[in-house]
């Protein structure tokens, strides 16, 4: 099984809703013509007779059973399940305790500890006044 890149999931979700809009068109034409099929069929049964000394409740009853069954049809044409694309969500961000600060600890100016730093350190360190060349070009003490 391949995985797909993010551009050929969205391509073919394209293609996806581009098919689907073109049978959205059709079921909404088959939805009217259904609707006004039904609504016919209702006029046409529904016509005013003459007045007959006879039991007519079969005629509600079908007349009952005809809308219940119109609005069914429609409503479930209607409410027809949508494509709704999936959303990404990223990851939360992952939070790290930050390090401890490094600390580090020279020795104090002047002391034998602190010539030997410095002249470790800086190759153009001069013991006589503390200073070195830096390569700014500038003299700096030695800390």
């Amino acid at each position: 099984m391949r995985l797909l890149s993010f551009h050929e999931v969205r391509r073919r979700d394209s293609d996806c809703l581009a098919t689907m809009k073109g049978h959205g068109m059709f079921k909404k034409i088959a939805t009217t013509s259904t609707a006004l099929a039904l609504v016919a069929g209702v006029m046409l049964t529904s016509q005013t007779t003459t007045a007959q000394a006879g039991n007519n409740g079969w005629r509600v009853g079908a007349g009952i059973a005809g809308g219940l069954a119109a609005g069914a049809i429609i409503g479930s044409a209607l409410s027809r399940p949508r494509y709704v694309a999936p959303r990404y969500y990223a990851p939360p961000p992952a939070y790290y305790p930050a390090p401890a600060p490094v600390v580090t600890y020279r020795p104090a100016p002047w002391s034998p500890a602190w010539y030997n730093y410095c002249r470790a350190k800086y190759r153009s360190f001069n013991p006589n006044t503390g200073y070195f060349l830096a390569y700014s070009g500038q003299y700096k003490f030695c800390r």
